[in-house]
């Protein structure tokens, strides 16, 4: 964590290195966010619902938050008790006020709101009075400690401590209150003697039970005191059985409660900032690979019922209770910490993706779990993805759930993500909000104006002068994008990357973004006829008023048409706008698509194990590697490695099937040129088929084409490919137009191909294998094989290649 308010202060050279009053400053961190007083929200949807959190922090009565810490306490109170997970009877009573520090401490470090502080000093003020002299504050007794060590049943007290320890530390790193530091060192001290007097069994047996981020906090209060006491207490919250497998790239969180291990990762990643130690930021970066790619909704948020299902499981999984919104809470902590680590991402065909899951978890589900109807920012808990489920919400004083209490952190640091940066050097613009940067110590404003998403165009306006590197996140689900600086189109705006604009900027220029949106159909990994409505990445919903729904309503695509309201379509007589916008009545986000299935599938090959090749669009054309195909060191991340003999990957029956155009483009290091091995091969047998050979017997590299076997050929030949060295290449066949690419430039094409795609059934599909029994398997690794149902222009395949340099 880092002080805002010395971050301010700090001289230019470390304005956003830890301060000087961090003893120990985060390891292997490249990238930073800005001091929440940086950033300001200028309108917009983030900006409202900032404003209603707002009010309700100045409505609460801290009295009624201190009830129970005081009855602990044994001291007296006349404050009328809250109800809900507050109440005096139910065990995790207090976890809200720490929430409500953390909450406090933000909306006074970015607004400069006296009437913040003034509250988070009396809670802190307070809650000192109510801490016991061993150090225990809470609002529950000690006895409850004393049954999680025993294995005796209670509702998760170690998670109600960390809320409330974070709130302390937020405290005294936002708001200076130095009490409120000295009530956390207390505090540590009793976790580190409850813990330190157990055996490692007993530790791990405790931890089965829900413990919060505690570890996450005591990390970073080693940070800031380099006390190797509260380091060695952070790691007493290691849990092993969650901890190894992800250790060892295992996905095994199926029947584990999802927000009891997210925060297990955030700590792991904050237990490599604090120690470098990469087995932590391997589990990190593992555990958010595998809930994000393999089990999360479209709108970013995951779980079914509180736990993580069988991974790629979400069609069978809608319900009323998927989606609990702490959550992605938790998950957008994460990916901010693992951005940090790693801005670009270690593999550049996924530059982008960190940002572009926050922006997709950021925009669907939180911003539209607050209900714009309450003044105070009512959220939800569950946001139910079942057919015709609706939203629900907290109150003001008989609520108080999990949910309720990371929505109040959630609508006072909205503005934390917007912008990063290195060290004065590089600025990161991650979101298209309406905002102001107020870049420290450098005298640059950027104000950031735009109605994203209801519109794909924002314009940066620089104040100030100085060099600075402006990288700009173009999103995956843009194409067409383009960015100009002062009238000028500048550079190749790739999606899935950060466009780089390095210069020596003047007061007065001006950055246009342009990112063209498109209507697409997200499907389920487990069922590719259900799917999800976007536009761009603006998850859509049904509009169901009152009426409940008993199965998921059908959709054919061809019916959707624009109403001339920004994001919002018909499809029949049903009307679909931003789920975020959806309140008040009964709806489905997903949906029985007629129809074809979009004919466009990536492998990135990227997976540790098993014989699954995992579609990376999400359209479901997962393929499987036969033969004990294994995996080797890739392009990017890493390929399979094909012997010759027996391997070869199997792609599913119909992935061209009514195709009239396609592009095939993959990575191949080929270590044999066995004469007619394929590097694809799509068709039904030896009589129909279309395929891609990297040597013939006449010594060319072929593309063929054929619905008459090898007599009726339509081929394209260019020079045989190299052995030992890795190649990008490419065929784009539309209408008579076929073109052979290598590494990005054309090297040969026909313009007289007569034969369609559409005219073969292509129910054998694969990669490194031949549709003649005869011919020999493919010698080679193979990396990033992709296929599109269009052909792509000579600058695409162009920027294929180069993108993945």
């Amino acid at each position: 964590m880092i002080s805002r308010r010395t971050l301010l202060k700090a001289g230019a050279a470390a304005a956003f290195l830890p301060p000087v009053t961090l003893a120990r400053p985060d390891t292997g961190v490249t990238a930073y966010g800005f001091p929440l007083p940086a950033v300001t929200l200028t309108g917009g949807p983030f900006a409202a619902n900032t404003g209603r959190t707002h009010a309700y922090l100045k409505f609460l009565n801290m009295d009624r938050l201190l009830h129970t810490f005081r009855l602990n306490a044994g001291l007296s109170s006349s404050a009328t008790p809250c109800g809900g997970w507050e109440s005096p009877t139910t065990e995790l009573r207090g976890h809200s006020t720490g929430h409500v520090l953390t909450a406090l401490a933000q909306a006074y470090s970015s607004t400069g709101d006296t009437a913040f502080k003034t509250q988070g000093d009396y809670l802190v003020a307070q809650l000192a009075l109510c801490q016991r002299p061993n150090g225990y504050l809470s609002a529950y007794p000690e006895s409850f400690i004393d049954r999680v060590e025993t294995g005796q049943q209670v509702w998760a007290p170690y998670y109600t401590l960390h809320k409330i320890v974070q709130g302390l530390l937020d405290q005294h790193q936002l708001t200076g209150n130095a009490q409120a530091l000295q009530i956390l060192l207390r505090k540590a001290a009793w976790v580190q003697a409850r813990n330190s007097r157990l055996t490692h069994a007993q530790r791990q047996q405790m931890l089965r039970v829900e413990f919060g981020g505690i570890g996450e906090t005591l990390f970073n209060l080693y940070q800031l005191t380099e006390d190797p006491v509260h380091l060695f207490t952070a790691q007493y919250f290691d849990h092993d059985q969650v901890l190894d497998p992800l250790a060892n790239n295992v996905d095994a969180l199926a029947g584990f409660h999802a927000n009891t291990q997210i925060p297990k990762a955030i700590a792991a990643i904050r237990g490599f900032h604090a120690t470098g130690d990469t087995r932590y930021r391997d589990i990190a970066v593992n555990f958010w690979n595998f809930v994000v790619r393999q089990h999360s909704y479209a709108i970013g948020g995951n779980s079914n019922g509180e736990y993580f299902q069988a991974p790629n499981r979400i069609a069978s999984e809608l319900s009323d209770n998927t989606c609990e919104c702490c959550n992605s809470y938790n998950m957008l902590k994460l990916t901010r910490q693992l951005f940090f680590t790693d801005p670009g991402r270690s593999d550049p065909g996924r530059a982008g993706e960190l940002m572009d899951f926050y922006e997709k978890a950021l925009f669907n589900h939180l911003l539209g779990a607050q209900n714009p109807n309450s003044t105070h920012g009512h959220h939800c808990y569950y946001v139910p993805l079942r057919a015709g489920g609706i939203k629900t919400y907290s109150n003001d004083y008989d609520n108080f759930t999990c949910c309720h209490g990371t929505g109040m952190e959630t609508n006072t640091k909205l503005a934390d993500s917007i912008y990063f940066t290195d060290n004065n050097l590089i600025l990161y613009v991650n979101m298209y909000v309406p905002s102001t940067l107020t870049w420290p110590n450098r005298g640059i404003t950027i104000k950031q104006e735009t109605t994203f998403p209801e519109t794909s165009t924002s314009r940066l306006t620089v104040t100030g002068s100085g060099g600075f590197d402006m990288r700009l996140r173009i999103p995956s689900w843009t194409t067409g994008a383009q960015v100009r600086v002062n009238g000028t189109a500048t550079g190749t705006p790739a999606p899935g990357t950060y466009l780089s604009i390095d210069r020596t900027w003047t007061s007065g220029d001006v950055v246009e973004i342009s990112l063209p949106m498109a209507l697409a159909l997200e499907p389920t990994p487990d069922n590719p006829s259900v799917r999800a409505v976007k536009h761009g990445p603006i998850v859509l919903a049904g509009q169901f008023g009152t009426g409940n729904l008993s199965a998921l309503p059908t959709l054919d695509p061809a019916t959707l048409t624009p109403t001339g309201t920004a994001l919002e379509y018909t499809a029949g007589s049903v009307l679909l706008r931003p789920f975020y916008k959806t309140h008040g009545q009964r709806y489905s986000v997903y949906w029985n698509v007629t129809g074809s299935t979009p004919r466009e599938a990536r492998y990135l090959f990227d997976e540790a194990s098993g014989t699954t090749a995992v579609d990376a669009t999400g359209n479901g054309w997962n393929g499987t590697l036969v033969g004990g195909v294994t995996r080797t060191a890739g392009r990017s991340g890493t390929a399979v490695l094909l012997n010759g003999v027996n391997m070869y990957v199997n792609l599913p029956t119909g992935i061209l099937a009514g195709a009239t155009a396609f592009t095939v483009a993959t990575w191949i290091r080929l270590d044999t040129a066995a004469t007619w091995a394929r590097i694809f091969d799509f068709g039904a047998g030896s009589g129909a088929y279309l395929f891609l050979t990297p040597r013939t017997s006449a010594g060319t590299m072929r593309y063929a084409i054929t619905t008459g076997g090898s007599a009726a050929e339509q081929r394209i030949e260019a020079p045989a490919l190299a052995t030992g060295a890795w190649a990008h290449v490419a065929v784009t066949h539309t209408g008579n137009l076929g073109v052979l690419y290598v590494n990005g430039a054309e090297v040969a094409r026909n313009n007289a191909l007569t034969v369609r795609p559409s005219g073969i059934n292509t129910t054998q599909n694969w990669i490194g294998r031949s549709q003649y029994a005869t011919d020999p398997y493919l010698t080679a690794a193979v990396d990033n094989f992709r296929i599109h149902s269009r052909a792509l222009s000579a600058a695409e395949v162009s920027q294929l290649h180069a993108n993945s340099q």
